[in-house]
């Protein structure tokens, strides 16, 4: 009866009947290792003999890494920028801000400072519209008034 061995070699099955043949059996095994390591060999010589394309994954993993390398700058840049921008205008809403308290605590004294101006003129107006007598008969009223205090 023939068969196909490990690497398609046609080989003659002995066949025996009670017990089966070491010495054949081992001959077998070391064969079927030596063809296996000779097919291993060879394909690693083929394998190892063949070009590759290497330039071209460096090429495509360069401009992959320069890719990602501005990319992340850019995010980086854009972030700091955003930042940077956003304190600054905080910055100039609170000065803004201080502006327009300063300007109205100003106005808050200058319309007090105008109350109290008007206060005065007010109390110098009445004090000269409130005269009873003309200057020349004071001295009469003078009198008078001493005389109703008693």
């Amino acid at each position: 009866m023939r068969f196909m061995g490990l690497f398609g070699k046609k080989r003659d099955r002995v066949e025996t009947s009670a017990e089966p043949d070491l010495a054949g059996a081992d001959e077998a095994l070391e064969q079927a290792l030596k063809n296996f390591r000779q097919s291993v060999l060879a394909w690693s010589e083929a394998e190892f003999g063949r070009t590759r394309p290497a330039e071209k994954t460096l090429r495509e993993r360069s401009w992959r890494l320069a890719a990602g390398w501005a990319l992340s700058v850019v995010l980086v840049a854009g972030s700091v920028s955003g930042g940077v921008y956003d304190r600054h205008r905080r910055a100039e809403m609170a000065k803004a801000a201080a502006a327009a308290q300063a300007a109205r605590q100003q106005r808050a004294v200058a319309e007090r400072q105008a109350r109290e101006d008007e206060e005065d003129l007010l109390a110098k107006v009445d004090s000269d519209v409130s005269k009873e007598v003309p200057s020349a008969m004071e001295p009469l009223a003078q009198l008078m008034a001493e005389d109703d205090s008693r």
